[in-house]
C-alpha cells in the first residue's frame, strides 16, 4: 500500500513530464529534425574514464546513443534527434539513477555556439507550453528564462570562483573537485548558464577549438544549479579520438575498471562525419526543473528501490 501511495502522489509530475516530451517532440519535428531509434544493446560504449556501462550478454547497455546517432551523421543525415532510456552502473543519488532518460540531437553545419541558441529555444519553448512566462521558480530561487542566458568560459569561471586556477586543478588532478565544490555552487544564480571551453584533456569527443588549442569546443547547461547538458562541435578526426579513447582506456585500466571493445566501426566512419554539433541533455533533470522536484525519484514513476 505504501508503494501504490507513493505512486499515486507522483501523478501531477509525471503529467508535466509526458506533456513537455510531447512539446520536445512538436519542437524538433518543425524544425525538421528526424526522431530516430538506436540500440540500446551495443558492443560496447564510448571508453570514459568515470563512466561505467552495465554488462548486458556479452555487451553492454548503452551509456548514451552517441555513437551510433553520429554514424548516421556520418551516413548524411543532417538533422536527428533521440528521446531514450540510458544506463549507467553505480550511479544513484538524488541527481542520478542507474536508468534514466536523455535527448540528444545532432545538426551538420553548426557549431557549440549555434547549439547553445538552439538549446535556449527549445527549453523555452517548452517552459512556455507548460504555461511558464519569463520566470521559473526552482527550490526557492527564481530562474529568468529571458535570453539570452549567460555564458562562462571554465578559465573564467576558475578564475572568478576558485582558489585554484583551471590548470593548476589539472595539474593536481583536482578538477572534478574543484568544479564540485568551488565552481559549480555558483552557477545556480538568476539566469540559466552556459560553461564553456573545457580544457582539451578533458574534451571527450569535442573539437579542439582552433584559436585556442589548449580547450574544446564542448559546453555544459546549468539551470538553477543542476547540470542539465553536455555538448560539442563535434570531433572528426580519427586518429585524434582514436587517441583520446586510448588514453581513457588506459586511465580505467589504472583505476582498475574494466576495458571496453575500441569502437571501430564509428572510428572507420569518422572521416565522413561533416561539421557538425550535438548535445545530450537530461530529460529527468529537466523535470525536476519544471516540477519544483529536489530529487529525481520524483520524477520517474519507479525507482530501483521500489521494484
Amino acid at each position: 500500500m505504501e508503494e501504490s501511495w507513493k505512486l499515486a502522489r507522483k501523478e501531477n509530475a509525471l503529467r508535466i513530464r509526458a506533456e513537455m516530451i510531447r512539446e520536445i517532440r512538436r519542437f524538433f519535428t518543425e524544425k525538421d529534425y528526424l526522431e530516430v531509434e538506436t540500440p540500446s544493446r551495443i558492443p560496447g560504449p564510448a571508453p570514459e574514464s568515470h563512466i561505467d556501462a552495465i554488462p548486458s550478454d556479452g555487451w553492454f547497455l548503452h551509456t548514451s546513443p552517441e555513437l551510433c546517432m553520429k554514424r548516421l551523421l556520418a551516413a548524411g543525415y543532417e538533422r536527428i534527434f533521440q528521446i531514450t532510456r540510458c544506463f549507467r552502473s553505480e550511479e544513484r543519488g538524488s541527481l542520478h539513477i542507474p536508468e534514466f532518460t536523455l535527448l540528444e540531437w545532432y545538426r551538420s553545419g553548426i557549431d557549440y555556439q549555434r547549439m547553445m541558441e538552439e538549446c535556449e529555444e527549445l527549453i523555452v519553448c517548452v517552459a512556455r507550453s507548460l504555461g511558464y512566462g519569463n520566470t521559473i521558480n526552482y527550490r526557492g530561487k527564481e530562474i529568468d528564462m529571458r535570453l539570452p542566458w549567460s555564458r562562462i568560459s571554465v578559465k573564467e569561471a576558475f578564475r572568478c570562483y576558485s582558489s585554484v586556477s583551471m590548470e593548476k586543478a589539472l595539474a593536481d588532478d583536482r578538477f572534478d573537485e574543484v568544479m564540485v565544490h568551488a565552481i559549480e555552487p555558483n552557477l545556480d544564480g538568476g539566469k540559466p548558464v552556459f560553461l564553456y571551453d573545457y580544457p582539451v584533456e578533458l574534451g571527450s569527443l569535442a573539437r579542439v577549438k582552433e584559436t585556442d588549442p589548449e580547450v574544446a569546443e564542448r559546453f555544459e547547461l546549468y539551470m538553477g544549479g543542476l547540470e542539465l547538458a553536455n555538448a560539442f562541435s563535434e570531433l572528426t578526426d580519427a586518429a585524434e579520438q582514436r587517441a583520446r579513447f586510448e588514453k581513457e582506456q588506459q586511465n580505467r585500466g589504472e583505476s582498475g575498471k574494466a576495458l571496453y571493445p575500441m569502437p571501430e566501426k564509428f572510428l572507420a566512419e569518422m572521416p565522413d562525419m561533416p561539421e557538425s554539433s550535438g548535445i545530450a541533455l537530461g530529460v529527468d533533470r529537466l523535470a525536476m526543473i519544471f516540477t519544483d522536484s529536489a530529487s529525481i525519484d520524483d520524477v520517474v514513476a519507479f525507482t530501483p528501490e521500489s521494484l
